[in-house]
């Protein structure tokens, strides 16, 4: 069964007239943001604010990462509608059988309890967080060499973005480490928060077919709870910021034992949890 999906990507900046230090007329460009509200078989479920550069992976990546699906073959479709703010998400069960998926009754009290995350615009998390973490077991395969990560925190700096034009956004990208293309950039998402970064990543995984267990997880944001989370939720090993984190999210980090580097910029870096996957190299000095 093939995913009916809009394409319903928007401008991610929009021109606008500001003055300057000297008294003079500019145009700059800024970061769009606009509400999304995602519907379930019809049910409202919540309203993002977004640039709307990715809104259909955003909507099927927050599905993911909130487990309320566990396979994209359980739905059907995904309508983005500008004019209406919204996104309709229809599960496969109810297009064929009429039966909604809030009609089971394992889907009964889904959205009782929610938890307020830190971070841009804040972000919502639905059930318990700690919830199947005991039963997450993240690949050993592939480590990651000291030079792959400076390759993959280069290749981010140099990358053309939304935050190098306007600023006021969060980027995630998603890196190969095996093959002749380690340290590649196979996907690149910015939105006005860190969350609807990683969830859109999370989609466009799915949608393309994308495997998690020889990449590594890049983020502008910090490594909070959330973010490592969602990352061992999605089957990635390590975790990457050039910010740092919380307490919060490296206890989690060193019981799921995830890879997870942060401060890195330029040629410095933290290593704060999962050690055994990271191979540090001899120093040719770079760091003189």
């Amino acid at each position: 069964m093939t995913l009916k999906i809009t394409q319903a990507a928007i401008a991610s900046t929009i021109e606008i007239q500001a003055t300057n230090e000297r008294g003079e007329r500019v145009s700059v460009q800024i970061s769009g943001e606009h509400p999304l509200t995602l519907y379930l078989d019809k049910k409202e479920l919540l309203t993002l604010m977004t640039l709307g550069a990715q809104p259909e992976a955003l909507a099927l990546g927050w599905l993911i990462n909130q487990r309320f699906i566990k396979h994209i073959s359980e739905i059907d479709s995904i309508q983005v509608d500008w004019e209406t703010e919204s996104v309709a998400i229809t599960t496969s069960r109810f297009r064929q059988t009429g039966q909604s998926y809030w009609e089971l009754p394992e889907h009964t009290g889904l959205l009782d309890k929610k938890t307020t995350t830190t971070g841009c615009g804040q972000g919502t998390v639905f059930g318990d967080m700690m919830q199947d973490l005991e039963s997450i077991h993240l690949p050993t395969t592939f480590p990651l060499n000291e030079s792959v990560l400076y390759t993959i925190m280069d290749k981010v700096r140099k990358h053309e973005s939304v935050y190098k034009t306007a600023g006021a956004v969060h980027g995630c990208a998603l890196c190969s480490n095996s093959g002749e293309n380690r340290g590649e950039i196979l996907l690149f998402v910015e939105d006005v928060g860190r969350h609807n970064a990683v969830d859109a990543i999370a989609g466009l995984m799915w949608m393309k077919g994308i495997t998690a267990e020889d990449k590594v997880f890049y983020t502008t944001g910090r490594l909070t709870s959330e973010m490592v989370i969602k990352c061992a939720q999605m089957g990635i090993p390590v975790l990457v910021s050039r910010s740092g984190l919380t307490q919060m999210g490296y206890d989690i980090a060193r019981k799921l034992g995830i890879t997870m580097l942060g401060r890195c910029q330029g040629k410095h870096y933290l290593l704060y949890t999962g050690e055994s996957r990271f191979v540090q190299e001899p120093q040719t000095g770079i760091y003189a």
